[in-house]
């Protein structure tokens, strides 16, 4: 009986044991936030009398590079850029230094957020390796903070350079020498600041430096700069608006794409109705019939001729300064033919636009028929843009209608003579509770003329108003969404934007952005002071990392 009370009490204690054990498992601890350090250098930071072609950096833990490409600064740039290793994970990274170091200079190797631990991420930020080949280390610094002049937030790794003024300065240094300092925009606030620099006199450019060369290159790049000379030390707060130069019109040779047209790239602006270039069409001596438009969404030209039999054309190209005589053998190819599609106005004042995928070149109105919904016949007007080939159909609206345009056979005739077949399209309106309306009140205008946009948050234009005077502004029947205000100082009166030029010394017009957005909803009337005088603030970036920590058990 007693061994059976023993067998009883040791199958309990098992049980209970068990039972115990499956409480809880090991999760190995709290989440590793700490960002890994430098636990010794050779030779050592901040040194002086540098004549090293190697430097050992070792951490206090296993680290990578991630993303050294971008995130490295290396100031004042070197021509041969050195190598740095391993990049695999490792306590020890090497830079092995391939350039002739200048004297008395202070070199600084700045690594952003590229030095990472190797299990959770944890960036050393803005880790600097310096060194001087002098007898002292360069100290003091310059900051400052870079916008774009058009664009609403200025994108990340912003090149700031600083050149030295001296006997071989010259504007043309930006396109063909790298900078004596440089640093990056790293956060979201794009300021940024310039260390370990030598007194003296300065020219100050920021640079969207797309090819990573330290130079600037206009067909492609952003650059900003500050007109006059700056002397080091300075404590001023420096802001540098990054702008996208106009290009001069330049034309490229043309292709044929079919037995009727031809395809020219350019570069330039194109926008204003004035600044068309000026394009003949011959074979041999004989000018040809052709029209130019604009192919849709390119910097590219269409010129459309009629077919004819013949081994080559001579396109000759004339705008501004620009003077250019292309031959062009052709070839047999297959014609275009008339095709016609509608764009519905996306919005209640918006017209009915028609693209014709060939130029129009007549119009009979009257086998264009618009009636409503109860078949009475609405008057309408009508524009063509032969450039951009849209032909526009205009009519005052009522809200909560339907709308049908009958367009006959023979309406619309292109360049070819050929014409359309019978279209048929719909539109309707919506009532007008299901649109909002936005009242906007301008204060504290430096100059007339202004131009006020409303923008999606997308950054399309929905509405534009040009003001020489007024400071209240209607924006009504809008489609219910979020939206925000551009304003624009149009100081030279062209109805426009302009950019800014770096030989020229221009800066771009002043462009300010309502910080936050506006939201208009059905049915609702809202207004909203736009203060010209407060700059636009980008929204800080949440650090969206997981913080949360494990349970010890």
């Amino acid at each position: 009986m007693l061994k059976g009370k023993l067998k009883y009490i040791f199958i309990l204690l098992i049980i209970i044991m068990a039972s115990c054990a499956k409480r809880g498992s090991i999760t190995g601890g709290l989440k590793d936030t700490i960002a890994p350090s430098l636990k010794m250098s050779f030779p050592e930071n901040f040194s002086s009398n540098f004549n090293e072609k190697q430097i050992k950096l070792e951490f206090d833990e296993i680290v990578i590079l991630k993303t050294l490409s971008k995130q490295l600064v290396i100031s004042p740039p070197m021509k041969n850029e050195p190598l740095i290793i391993p990049t695999t994970a490792s306590k020890y990274i090497t830079i092995k230094i391939k350039d002739t170091l200048k004297p008395n200079t202070t070199y600084s190797f700045n690594f952003g957020q590229s030095i990472t631990d190797n299990n959770e991420g944890n960036p050393l930020n803005q880790f600097k390796y310096v060194f001087s080949t002098g007898s002292y280390i360069d100290s003091l610094a310059l900051g400052g903070k870079v916008k774009y002049a058009y664009e609403k937030e200025a994108e990340s790794f912003i090149s700031v350079m600083l050149y030295e003024v001296n006997d071989t300065f010259n504007d043309s240094i930006i396109y063909k020498e790298s900078p004596r300092y440089i640093t990056n925009t790293l956060d979201s606030l794009k300021t940024f600041r310039l260390e370990n620099l030598k007194a003296g006199k300065y020219f100050l450019v920021a640079l969207k430096d797309l090819n990573k060369n330290n130079k600037f290159d206009p067909k492609t790049e952003k650059i900003g700069f500050i007109k006059d000379f700056i002397s080091i030390p300075n404590d001023t707060i420096y802001e540098i608006e990054l702008f996208k130069e106009t290009s001069a019109f330049k034309a490229f040779k043309p292709t044929q794409e079919s037995a009727n047209k031809l395809f020219m790239g350019y570069e330039g602006d194109l926008t204003e109705t004035n600044s068309r270039p000026k394009i003949t069409l011959k074979n041999n001596n004989e000018i040809l019939s052709s029209i130019v438009t604009k192919l849709p969404k390119k910097d590219s030209l269409q010129i459309w001729y009629k077919p004819l039999k013949t081994d080559s054309l001579k396109i000759a190209i004339t705008h501004d300064k620009f003077e250019k005589v292309f031959t062009l053998k052709t070839k047999n190819q297959k014609k275009d033919s008339l095709t016609i599609s509608s764009i519905n106005p996306a919005n209640f004042k918006d017209r009915f636009v028609l693209e014709a995928s060939r130029p129009l070149i007549k119009f009979d109105e009257t086998k264009i028929k618009l009636i409503d919904g109860d078949s009475t016949a609405i008057k309408f007007t009508k524009t063509y843009d032969e450039f951009n080939q849209k032909l526009y159909l205009d009519f005052k609206k009522e809200p909560a209608k339907k709308y049908s345009f009958t367009i006959l056979p023979g309406a619309l005739t292109d360049f070819y003579e050929s014409t359309n077949d019978t279209l048929n399209y719909q539109i309707s309106t919506k009532e007008l509770t299901e649109y909002g309306n936005l009242k906007v009140k301008l204060e504290n205008v430096k100059s007339f003329p202004v131009i006020v946009e409303l923008l999606k948050s997308t950054g399309e234009i929905v509405a534009s108003e040009y003001l020489e005077k007024d400071t209240a502004i209607d924006f009504n029947l809008l489609d219910p969404a979020l939206f925000t205000l551009r304003a624009i100082y149009d100081n030279n009166k062209n109805n426009r934007f302009d950019s800014g030029n770096y030989l020229e010394k221009k800066y771009a017009e002043e462009v300010i952005y309502l910080s936050g957005e506006i939201d208009v909803r059905t049915n609702w009337d809202v207004e909203q002071t736009f203060d010209l005088s407060i700059p636009y603030t980008p929204p800080v970036k949440k650090d969206n990392k997981d913080k949360k920590k494990k349970k010890q058990l």
